[in-house]
Formats: C-alpha cells, sequence, structure tokens
C-alpha cells in the first residue's frame, strides 16, 4: 500500500470517529434540555407544593448554571469538530486524493448544511431558547424568590447568594451568547 493511501485511511478513520463524537455529543446535548426541563419541574414541584419552600427556588440557578454551562460544552466541541472538519480535515483528505486539479470537492455537506436560507433564522431561535432555558430560568426563580419567599433585606448572606448567582447567570449569558455560531457558509 502506497504511503499516500495509508495517509489517506488516517484521514478517512479520523473523519468517522469525529463524527461519531460529533453524533454522540449532539445526542447527549439535546438529552440535556430534557433533564433540564425535569429538574426544573421536581424543585418548581418542591418549592411551589402542598406546604411551600420558597428556599427551594435557590436550588434551580445552580441547577441552570451547571446544565446550562454542561450544554454550552458540548454545543462548542460539536462546533470546533465540524470547524476541524471543514477547515483542516477536509483539505488534508483532498490532498491525499489529489490526482487531479478539477476533482469535484470532497465532504461536501460540512459546508452545504451551513447555506441553507433560514440557518441564520434557526441559530437565533436556538439561541433565544438556550437563554430562556439556562439563563432567564434562573432569574425568574430568583425573581420569584425575592417576591413571594424568604427575603429578608437584613440577611446578607442570603442577598450576597442571590447577587451571586444572578451574576453567574449573566456571565453564562454572556458566554451562551458568545458560543452562539450565528455566521452562515464556512
Amino acid at each position: 500500500m502506497a504511503r499516500d493511501d495509508r495517509r489517506l485511511d488516517v484521514y478517512l478513520q479520523e473523519h468517522s470517529q469525529l463524527k461519531q463524537e460529533q453524533g454522540q455529543r449532539i445526542g447527549f446535548r439535546d438529552n440535556l434540555l430534557y433533564v433540564t426541563l425535569g429538574t426544573y419541574a421536581a424543585i418548581l414541584g418542591f418549592a411551589l407544593g402542598k406546604e411551600p419552600n420558597f428556599y427551594a427556588l435557590l436550588i434551580l440557578p445552580w441547577v441552570s448554571l451547571i446544565l446550562g454551562w454542561t450544554y454550552l460544552v458540548n454545543d462548542h466541541k460539536i462546533s470546533e469538530i465540524g470547524r476541524y472538519i471543514r477547515y483542516q480535515l477536509t483539505g488534508k483528505i483532498a490532498e491525499a486524493l489529489a490526482d487531479s486539479t478539477d476533482a469535484p470537492p470532497i465532504l461536501e455537506w460540512e459546508t452545504a448544511h451551513r447555506n441553507d436560507g433560514r440557518r441564520e433564522r434557526r441559530k437565533l431561535e436556538q439561541l433565544l431558547i438556550d437563554q430562556v432555558a439556562f439563563v432567564c430560568s434562573g432569574l425568574v426563580a430568583l425573581g420569584s424568590f425575592i417576591v413571594w419567599g424568604g427575603w429578608r433585606p437584613l440577611a446578607t448572606a442570603l442577598q450576597l447568594l442571590v447577587g451571586v448567582e444572578a451574576l453567574l447567570l449573566l456571565g453564562l449569558g454572556v458566554e451562551i451568547f458568545l458560543y452562539a455560531d450565528l455566521t452562515k457558509g464556512r
């Protein structure tokens, strides 16, 4: 087997492994939304149940932060895998296959799906859903605690906790916005 053939085999195996990891990460990321909703329902059921315990609302922002950060990291890795395939691996495979200068492009799906005319709208909608699911829900829980629950003007530790949770949620919101891949094309 020629050296270029071995190199091509390695590149194709790398592509296969990356696509497999990307698919697993997509499944995990998408399931995190369901886990998040179920966790929120459990917390709200406890907080607002027969004998309300509004302090439980202070758990929801932490859940939002942890699950939101996990969602964001996985989403980022999914995008990074796609970027690596588009910008580096595709070129390596094309070079290993180069026997003609007029050969058709390879792995076109990696860029074709990014040229969909509705992609920008879908990505904006996803950004909104991510912000609502992971940031707004936590902020609403904090606001609800302040309005209904144990908010005490002189409870400094409690005020500090609510303030820290709010700042962390806002930070997560900024990160979600910064990592949103709103670009079209490559």
